[in-house]
């Protein structure tokens, strides 16, 4: 398993490579849908791998209490418990104990929390969080960390740094299979203690290294400046992922940062909601403007949905309640995703990443 990097892009730090798993090649920069729970919602595996997706995300805290360790063990592991044969990244669970859980406490051993389904009392550590990752098979796992809200006080990042490096540290040594294990690079919105951080968790060394902790609260230029400044402090030579942020102009700033992985829950949660994403920004295909609009979504567009359906005919659905207007829209979504940042990887390889970008935004300004 390795990293291998094509080509850096002459007029900034985006860059292009290869990134070899257990269970196949990821090509970067590239967008990881989220399978929060074995399953990208509403979408089948196979219109997935139609939309170009090679890796997708699930989460340790959502298995962990659903369906459970000895459900998925039985079945042969994630992969083909879900019936998925391409690449799994699994996040340890760390930000849905901080966003999801209840009468949750913070200790150096690990994170005991209650249960937000069933109000089960649990602990977890940075031990059992990667054996229980080492049971799902994921071809690459996350160490279990502690995700800091916006705004916090520096004297509480700080604290809360030292218990991430320890856990970091400790997850390492909890390895014992091919699996690759990212670092997470915290710090809140503290440049200093970011590079505090940078310092403490490529010393640890890992396979790849993570931007935590951002999208949790603060603008969108801290979100940037806290991106731009840390991925500098990151080695060239592994893959560098960027946690949760995902609308499309976050991910074109990114990669021209020097970014190559990114997931996030935008385009299927918007597009269950009827919010479309296309070239030249968002449309809501619930409004009356598209009712006779035989158009489809995006004329460009290579997906199932935009291949045969209208902006009328999904505007119907949604305006019926038809599970289908939801998953036409989430599907035409994630290929809208996927194409997007495989665009800007060909971009690089051919040193247009510059005229790409500026041809993006100039798009962007036009409103539907």
């Amino acid at each position: 398993m390795s990293f291998i990097l094509e080509r850096k892009d002459p007029t900034s730090r985006a860059r292009a490579g290869v990134l070899k798993t257990l269970h196949g090649e990821i090509h970067t920069p590239i967008f990881m849908p989220v399978g929060t729970q074995a399953t990208v919602k509403a979408l089948t595996n196979e219109e997935l791998i139609t939309s170009g997706a090679e890796i997708i995300l699930g989460n340790a805290y959502h298995l962990y209490l659903r369906p459970g360790a000895e459900v998925i063990k039985n079945a042969g592991g994630l992969h083909k418990f879900m019936g998925w044969g391409r690449p799994i990244l699994t996040d340890s669970g760390g930000f849905q104990i901080f966003s999801l859980s209840v009468n949750k406490k913070i200790k150096k051993g690990g994170f005991e929390f209650q249960s937000h389904l069933d109000g089960s009392r649990h602990f977890l550590t940075p031990e059992t969080v990667v054996e229980f990752q080492t049971l799902l098979g994921s071809d690459i796992m996350m160490p279990l960390d502690e995700c800091v809200s916006y705004p916090a006080t520096r004297d509480y990042v700080e604290e809360s740094l030292e218990i991430t490096h320890d856990w970091a540290a400790r997850s390492k040594k909890a390895v014992t299979t091919q699996q690759l294990l990212f670092g997470i690079v915290q710090g809140g919105s503290y440049l200093d203690l970011r590079k505090r951080s940078a310092e403490v968790i490529t010393g640890i060394g890992f396979d790849g290294y993570a931007i935590g902790g951002v999208a949790v609260g603060e603008p969108n230029e801290i979100i940037h400046e806290v991106t731009s400044y840390t991925t500098d402090l990151l080695p060239e030579n592994k893959p560098r992922y960027l946690m949760g942020v995902g609308t499309p102009e976050d991910m074109v700033k990114a990669i021209g940062a020097g970014i190559d992985m990114f997931d996030c829950v935008v385009p299927t949660r918007n597009g269950r909601n009827g919010q479309a994403f296309v070239w030249e920004g968002e449309l809501q295909v619930r409004n009356a403007a598209f009712k006779n609009d035989l158009k489809p979504i995006d004329e460009t567009c290579s997906c199932y949905t935009c291949r045969n359906h209208s902006r009328s005919y999904i505007r119907h659905l949604f305006n019926t309640d038809e599970l289908l207007g939801l998953r036409l829209v989430s599907l035409h979504n994630i290929h809208f995703y996927v194409t997007l940042v495989k665009q800007i990887r060909q971009s690089i390889l051919e040193n247009r990443f510059d005229e790409f970008k500026k041809r993006f935004f100039e798009r962007r300004k036009k409103m539907m």
